[in-house]
């Protein structure tokens, strides 16, 4: 058998793509709630357009989502009757302290989760639980800025210090931030940013960068302290580049924007700031504010292992002309004409999944996880309710094939794997409802028609059989 028979197999969400319940229970709003359905969203996700309340004539998809919030009980007798082995989820910041700087927490939110835990266990799944999911409470971005103000850490550490004793013996696998480098690219998503006329945002960015790691080296710090068998993960939206010929100048491009995701994993595992971070900032006259501990707080806890997404890979050049052929990536991406792509732009690479486990490992030598892969795909049910999501188990099959090999001929040292929207969710990046990942379909459309009712796809029966037989059953 390839697979350690303790590999973690499960799947992933996020309490802001699921949840609802947004006002409930003593919860206020956060970044994602004020997200609309739209043309706008991309503007707001930006940080271009303010957007910190919810306004007449739009539609935010995560104020009920699929709730999850009220159905829960349900959704993990679901999870358990596929044998999750693993369940990776996200607290709510806002539901455990409202406003976010509050010096006591919420009981209600803190119980709720509390619940959660102690099903999970009942059905014998480990909670994998990330701290901060796209997710600042919406009064620390009105009051403080969010992440570009160093109050952050702070707040934040206190939060994390909070679920870490609450939940003591309940949750051994922490991770910190979700996707931090999404922070460069979506700054309001990433870290609650909103921009001015005149910002300098590449300083502002990088600032609210600084901010986050030292926040999470105190995070894993305080995790080992409160229990030292508590293990923290960071978390990397991951990919590989491709240059788009052999030009010299494309493979450097591929390679520099490696390193604008590596930067903040090589802070996080190895540390410390490396040579090409410090030369970047020091050559676009990047003024990050550090204070004088700083070095010392990321050298003191690095984390235990590493996590990252991987969707798909990315094909850069060094000259503009070459990205006529666009995907619809978040990240800038010149169509790859040797692989397939998904209706939304992004292209089909297991093999680059991989490739991104080689490089990782190669780079960190520390336990890695898989803790978000998926299809975003429109599903059509049939009149019972059932989609044949024979697609989706292709994707599916051939990406854990892909870290098979990783693992079995390569030696990459492989904790679990958990794929995205285990059950339908709203999708970050646009909103919508129809660009489905689940093995478990959610009658929920992208203007919030439906009845919410779930049903089992095709896929849920395929994925039971993985994890039975750790992987070796695929077909």
């Amino acid at each position: 058998m390839v697979l350690d028979k303790n590999f973690l197999w499960g799947g992933a969400t996020a309490a802001n793509q699921v949840e609802g319940g947004v006002l409930e229970g003593g919860r206020k709003l956060s970044n994602i709630d004020v997200l609309p359905f739209g043309e706008d969203r991309r503007a707001v996700s930006l940080g271009e357009m303010e957007m910190l309340e919810w306004k007449d004539g739009y539609y935010y998809p995560a104020k009920q989502a699929i709730d999850m919030y009220h159905q829960y009980l349900e959704d993990i007798k679901l999870f358990a009757e596929m044998g999750f082995k693993v369940y990776r989820m996200s607290l709510s910041w806002s539901r455990i302290f409202p406003n976010g700087d509050e010096e006591e927490p919420n009981e209600e939110g803190l119980l709720f989760y509390e619940a959660i835990f102690e099903e999970l266990k009942k059905h014998g799944i480990e909670p994998l639980v990330t701290i901060a999911h796209f997710d600042v409470p919406i009064h620390l971005i009105k009051e403080y800025g969010g992440w570009k103000n160093r109050r952050m850490i702070e707040f934040y550490t206190r939060y994390a210090e909070t679920v870490m004793q609450r939940y003591k013996g309940r949750v051994k696998y922490w991770l910190t931030i979700n996707e931090i480098n999404i922070l460069l690219h979506q700054p309001f998503v990433g870290g609650g940013i909103v921009f001015k006329e005149g910002d300098n945002k590449e300083e502002i960015k990088y600032q609210a960068a600084h901010h986050q790691l030292i926040a999470s080296a105190l995070a894993t710090k305080i995790a080992h302290e409160i229990d030292p068998d508590n293990k923290v993960g960071c978390m990397l939206a991951g990919g590989s580049h491709y240059p788009y010929t052999c030009r010299p100048e494309d493979y450097q491009e591929a390679i520099r924007r490696d390193r604008e995701g590596y930067f903040f994993i090589d802070v996080q595992a190895r540390g410390k700031y490396p040579n090409y971070a410090l030369k970047k900032l020091a050559r676009e006259g990047l003024n990050i504010h550090m204070e004088e501990q700083d070095k010392a707080i990321l050298a003191e806890s690095p984390v235990d292992f590493v996590t990252f997404s991987y969707y798909c890979s990315r094909t850069v050049s060094a000259h503009a002309e070459d990205y006529e052929q666009a995907t619809g990536n978040i990240f800038p991406s010149i169509k790859n004409e040797n692989l397939p792509s998904t209706e939304w732009g992004w292209q089909i690479d297991p093999l680059g999944l991989r490739n991104s486990l080689n490089q990782l490992y190669d780079r960190y030598q520390k336990p890695l996880f898989i803790v978000e892969n998926g299809l975003g795909a429109i599903d059509t049910p049939d009149e019972t309710g059932y989609v044949s999501d024979d697609y989706r188990i292709d994707y599916l099959k051939r990406h854990i094939e892909a870290f098979k090999d990783a693992v079995e001929i390569d030696g990459v040292e492989l904790l679990g794997y958990t794929t995205w929207g285990c059950i339908d969710l709203v999708a970050a990046s646009t909103g919508q409802m129809s660009k489905r990942y689940g093995f478990i379909y959610v009658d929920r459309d992208d203007e919030g028609n439906g009845s919410l009712k779930r049903t089992k796809k095709k896929s849920f029966e395929w994925y039971k059989q993985v994890i039975a037989s750790n992987g070796e059953m695929l077909e």
